[in-house]
């Protein structure tokens, strides 16, 4: 199993989140169509830099009260936090809305988004709503399905467990690069690849950007910066 690293996370973190997706297309081809968030999300603060870590996963639900007694909530919300508290760091919080309109009610806001960063997560990705935006724990960042006012009966309802936001699946401990485009998974043995990878398309693509940003730029001259970005190795 491959080894993967705080340090080598915090390398990836320097690239945005398409440039992650283009390379992981080179390092593992069958990953070109799967693997990250195919919506529109609402991004909290675009100025972050992306956050990379190790999920931690959980569904919830916010249209309907829980089932269970106030006292068992209580201990099914400290389950949850310690959980999120255990394991490798830096973290990411990969969380799904289970309901049948995701966002009724939002888990995220200033209290959660504290906790969290507290606890070492950079972040969230999730198809629910996030709310106290000018409160929320600064430096934390928020993907979400929408922004909305209420917390409703938002609760746990499963923690570690795979999730699917928005066409990615997650599982506990999955590797999520994440920024203002979106998330993606990435495998742990292809980490070490990527910035060998990112280097490689950073320097084909300037061929062509330099070629095109000239006042002559024509076809003929596109066509010469292709076949020289392709001699690229």
């Amino acid at each position: 199993m491959t080894h993967v690293t705080a340090h080598d996370l915090e390398h990836l973190a320097a690239w945005d989140t398409p440039t992650i997706c283009n390379a992981l297309e080179m390092v593992v081809p069958d990953r070109r169509a799967t693997g990250f968030t195919v919506r529109p999300m609402v991004c909290a603060d675009p100025g972050l830099k992306p956050i990379v870590g190790w999920a931690r996963t959980a569904t919830i639900r916010c249209s309907v009260p829980s089932e269970a007694p106030a006292e068992q909530q209580q201990r099914g919300r400290i389950a949850y936090y310690e959980y999120v508290a255990d394991g490798a760091r830096p973290a990411v919080a990969v969380i799904q809305d289970v309901d049948p309109n995701p966002g009724f009610g939002a888990f995220w806001g200033e209290v959660n988004t504290a906790v969290h960063k507290g606890l070492g997560v950079q972040g969230v990705v999730t198809n629910g709503s996030i709310r106290d935006l000018d409160a929320c724990a600064p430096g934390f960042q928020l993907l979400a399905g929408m922004v909305g006012p209420s917390h409703a009966y938002v609760h746990v309802v499963e923690t570690g467990c795979p999730v699917d936001v928005y066409g990615m699946r997650v599982e506990h401990d999955a590797i999520i690069h994440a920024d203002r485009h979106g998330a993606v998974v990435i495998p742990p043995e292809a980490v070490k690849e990527l910035p060998a990878a990112v280097d490689l398309l950073t320097r084909r693509e300037a061929v062509i950007l330099a070629c095109a940003r000239q006042p002559e730029f024509d076809i003929a001259q596109l066509r010469r910066a292709m076949a020289d970005a392709r001699d690229i190795h």
